[in-house]
């Protein structure tokens, strides 16, 4: 079992906290908003990732930024005897803890409030480590990814699934059409906080995204790094390990 070694403390960094109250006000409408932002394929991302991390037989795995827990729940698929989710957003995951006490899943994942850049686990703790749309939202994109690092065990996998910029013309047109215009336009029609639906578009069009944040990862220490790009390079899947 993972040994939680240190509590949460939010810390007043303003990232952490715009991030945080975002999350927390769209917490309950998040789930329906992503689907029909995504037109449902955000599901078939999650199942890829489930279906990589499975291969590698985890017994523990870890899901950081699990919001509301879509890609925790998944992970059961994986066998894994113990799953937790870890989020800055409490709002979020009272949501997720609903969902999973819903499915009877209390006794595999467990919902944990925490800090990205400052885990409360011990190194060399998770087989398995997982980011779905969250990795952008690191106030410290570096150091979030050397405490993942320190987390994973020796040979362990890391998966990371968050949106990228089609290189395409034609489709990079169309996604930058979609997120200046088409995100924060359903965000202000069905959400109470319009701003953090034109945050999430603006922060998706500027991430590092495929061989920048591969170099990103190996510079902090990863190895076996490899992208994977999906629905014509408007998200893309990340793998990697640890020596």
């Amino acid at each position: 079992m993972a040994e939680k070694v240190k509590p949460y403390k939010k810390s007043e960094a303003s990232k952490k906290v715009q991030v945080t109250k975002m999350f927390d006000t769209i917490s309950n409408e998040y789930d329906g908003l992503n689907r029909v932002i995504s037109f449902g394929i955000d599901v078939k991302w999650r199942d890829k990732v489930v279906d990589i991390v499975a291969k590698t037989h985890p017994e523990n795995i870890l899901d950081i930024a699990t919001g509301t827990g879509d890609l925790a729940i998944s992970l059961t698929k994986t066998n894994a005897e113990e799953i937790i989710g870890l989020d800055i957003s409490d709002g979020m995951l009272e949501v997720g803890r609903k969902k999973i006490k819903s499915k009877d899943l209390d006794d595999i994942i467990s919902m944990v409030i925490g800090d990205s850049e400052d885990l409360p686990f011990n190194d060399n703790t998770f087989d398995a480590i997982t980011v779905a749309f969250g990795v952008r939202n690191f106030e410290s994109l570096d150091k979030g990814l050397a405490e993942i690092l320190r987390v994973l065990k020796p040979n362990g996998i890391f998966v990371i699934l968050e949106t990228s910029v089609p290189t395409n013309p034609i489709y990079k047109f169309g996604y930058r059409l979609h997120c200046k215009f088409v995100l924060p336009t359903i965000g202000k029609l069905f959400s109470k906080d319009r701003v953090a639906y034109k945050y999430l578009s603006e922060s998706a069009s500027v991430f590092p995204y495929g061989e920048a944040l591969n170099n990103i990862l190996r510079k902090i220490g990863f190895i076996n790094v490899t992208d994977h790009p999906q629905t014509m390079g408007v998200a893309t899947i990340y793998t990697a390990s640890k020596a």
